[in-house]
């Protein structure tokens, strides 16, 4: 398997596990730099005192985009020949990770399917990834990401493995024991949407610094770095900058929202470009009790807006949010 330049999708094989890259202590200063980039309005992650009151703990709770962010970065060491990113499935964040702990990640290959280009005869395969990631040797992530991966040859090697659909909506499944004692009433005051069901934020915004975002989570896949290594004409935005500034919405659009507890899924259904004009679209799909709080499976929808082309959809996202 090349290790600098690859790995390329026939060099790798169902239960391969790559060479994890250097763990990454999360500081107020790493958490502050992404807050520059993406504007979330997460009160938990902003106030201290907020966070403290809710948790219990003295540090203030990372993220919940910070930390997926970094561990899609990690898993990277295998999607340095990405040509895109195609879904995630089964996201669960564990538990809540606070400042000043140390994650590490592993990426294990666990099916592949060869793939053709349907308007050229570029050769390609699907990949399977599943991602671990360990916040101070605690598992504290896990999910399936399927990257599409270039081919360095010119024959596939007959891969064909199933990769699965997605799966059935089940709010039991993101009750996770490290939340249940959360007392989420000091973000009662915060609620403002009642009963409302659908939203749409009437603020835009608009894709810059995506460099920075692909550096500051170690990001190593070419085609968010080397317009040469793009099938576009620019280099492709990183797909969870797309999803950072949705969950930015979301956290305005639900200000009583105490974190993120996963994703059901997420789909990236066309390429976002630096300086593209993004729009924001939220539903709620299923809600119930849990603690001292809800728990809400949102979908969240975000379109782009170039010029006086229609808008289009480039991102289907479903968090699942604890909210009070």
């Amino acid at each position: 398997m090349t290790t600098f330049d690859g790995p390329y999708y026939e060099e790798m094989e169902k239960g391969l596990i790559f060479p994890a890259p250097p763990p990454v202590t999360i500081d107020s200063g790493l958490a502050s730099v992404y807050q520059s980039i993406v504007g979330e309005a997460l009160p938990l992650v902003l106030d201290q005192r907020i966070s403290r009151d809710v948790t219990g703990s003295e540090h203030r709770i990372v993220s919940p985009g910070l930390l997926l962010h970094l561990s899609i970065g990690a898993s990277t060491v295998a999607t340095k020949k990405v040509i895109a990113n195609l879904f995630y499935r089964n996201v669960r964040i564990l538990r809540p990770v606070f400042l000043g702990e140390t994650l590490h990640t592993v990426t294990e290959v666990v099916a592949m399917q060869d793939s053709q280009s349907k308007n050229s005869n570029a050769l390609r395969g699907k990949v399977l990834l599943k991602i671990t990631t360990f916040a101070n040797d605690e598992k504290v992530i896990e999910y399936l990401r399927a990257p599409l991966v270039r081919l360095k040859g010119q024959e596939l090697p007959g891969h064909n493995d199933d990769l699965g659909s997605d799966p059935d909506l089940n709010l039991n499944d993101f009750q996770q024991s490290g939340y249940e004692d959360w007392d989420l009433k000091y973000l009662n005051n915060l609620e403002i949407n009642g009963a409302q069901k659908t939203f749409k934020d009437p603020l835009k915004d608009v894709v810059d610094q995506a460099l920075s975002l692909v550096r500051l989570t170690q990001n190593v896949a070419a085609v968010h770095r080397d317009v040469a290594a793009s099938p576009y004409d620019n280099r492709l935005v990183y797909g969870g900058h797309t999803v950072a500034l949705a969950q930015s919405s979301l956290s305005r659009m639900f200000p009583n929202t105490a974190t993120i507890l996963g994703w059901h899924y997420c789909n990236h259904t066309a390429p976002v470009f630096e300086e593209d004009l993004l729009s924001f679209e939220h539903e709620i799909l299923q809600e119930q009790g849990f603690g001292s709080g809800k728990i809400k499976a949102v979908r969240s929808k975000v379109f782009v807006h170039r010029g006086t082309e229609e808008p289009q959809e480039v991102l289907d996202w479903v968090p699942v949010i604890l909210t009070s």
